[in-house]
């Protein structure tokens, strides 16, 4: 696999107030930065045995997610016919033919149909159209000049692509894929199990100011009125989690709200996804291998019943989004550690005030109706280090265990 472009890209690809408002220069080099950590995902799995084509229940296939990546830069900028106005482009508008004419049909996510995925070309096939489009995009980038409008749809793409790294670590793990470019695990030997931290009763402005690209989940910053309240300095570790396992957390549904006894039933789960064994310490399935989880290290593959479950049995609650949002934005000098797992909290997903989703939102809030989702907030190993924002929020089922996922807990 060649890289498509320059060896290395400087440390600054990597800052997340640039992802959100730095100028051309920096895109161009964040862009491809962010296709090439892509690239060596799928040629991962096209060396492995389990192939490019192969996706779980939940996720889709190597295959597919890295040309929707580049398929979601082609519609949103190279075929967009109003992307220089950036959110005041009516995204709505008839967009221009695609190079490729059976993009869409393969890679427009609104267009897949039923439980199977369309069927796609050849990896080296994909590749190329990835590389085309990549040209245009940076070739149209190379025009935009400094006008934030114009570049609002670039900021998009790459926010895109980064999410996608993500999701392609989640199918890695979940099919046990051994040989990939993994993150870096966190340091075993590193004490995980800081004391609580208590704050004030307060308001406190959540959410984001207009400026730059701001994820529709984030609008607007509003007032919140907060109590006191105390919470964990770092997410729950395996030895904690441990614990509940052991006490037969699983097997008594005093602890469970009656939608996670159901699931926990219905599937029989009696640990975390992926755990293999819970005597004498935990032993993970991960990254295709059977590896000894450190006791300090947070407890990772948990579902939001799990986390609710947990803190029933130790009298203690999941934080509300304020309460995080509030610790993680002032508390790092006291102690307070996030980015290991994607954090739940307390709600459903709901808009804030005012809230309406911009064109391209890979966040969506759920259709009315539609089933309740969970909120998470933070960053995980797997999650690129432009994209680890305090105040980011994203959504998921209750019972997903594909993410890279975990909990802190605050006093009742």
């Amino acid at each position: 696999m060649t890289p498509v472009g320059p060896a290395h890209v400087s440390a600054d690809a990597d800052d997340p107030v640039a992802a959100r408002a730095a100028g051309a220069d920096w895109l161009s080099l964040a862009l491809i930065d962010a296709r090439n950590r892509t690239l060596r995902w799928l040629a991962a799995f096209e060396a492995s045995a389990i192939g490019p084509h192969t996706g779980t229940a939940g996720l889709p296939p190597a295959l597919w997610l890295a040309g929707h990546a580049a398929w979601y830069a082609d519609w949103w900028i190279v075929r967009h016919v109003l992307a220089q106005r950036g959110e005041e482009g009516d995204p709505d508008r008839p967009r221009l033919a695609a190079a490729d004419p059976g993009a869409d049909a393969r890679f427009h996510a609104a267009l897949k149909a039923g439980p199977t995925w369309p069927p796609l070309p050849p990896p080296d096939a994909v590749r190329s159209w990835m590389a085309d489009t990549l040209e245009a995009v940076l070739d149209l980038l190379a025009h935009a000049g400094e006008d934030h409008r114009a570049l609002y749809v670039f900021r998009l793409a790459l926010r895109q692509e980064d999410r996608t790294a993500e999701t392609l670590a989640r199918l890695a793990q979940a099919l046990g894929l051994d040989k990939a470019p993994w993150p870096a695990a966190p340091p075993a030997n590193v004490n995980r199990d800081g004391p609580a931290l208590w704050w004030p009763a307060q308001t406190f402005a959540m959410g984001s100011m207009p400026g730059g690209l701001v994820p529709g989940p984030e609008r607007w910053q509003h007032p919140v009125v907060l109590p006191e309240f105390q919470i964990d300095s770092r997410p729950v570790n395996w030895a904690r989690y441990l614990e509940f396992v052991l006490d037969g957390g699983y097997d008594e549904p005093r602890w469970w709200s009656p939608e996670g006894w159901a699931w926990a039933q219905r599937v029989q789960r009696r640990a975390p996804a992926h755990v293999e064994q819970v005597r004498q310490g935990v032993v993970l399935h991960r990254q295709g291998q059977l590896q000894r989880a450190a006791p300090g290290q947070a407890a990772v593959h948990v579902t939001r019943h799990e986390a609710q479950a947990w803190c029933a049995w130790a009298g203690r609650r999941l934080p509300t989004e304020p309460e995080w949002e509030l610790a993680a934005c002032t508390g790092a000098a006291r102690g307070f550690v996030w980015g290991e797992v994607l954090e739940w909290v307390a709600g459903s997903a709901r808009g804030w005030p005012g809230h309406a989703d911009p064109p391209g939102e890979i966040d969506p809030l759920p259709a009315p109706g539609g089933p309740a989702l969970g909120v998470l907030r933070g960053a995980s190993r797997a999650t690129p280090a432009r994209a680890v924002m305090p105040r980011a929020r994203r959504f998921a089922a209750p019972d997903d265990d594909t993410g890279f996922t975990g909990f802190r807990s605050c006093a009742l």
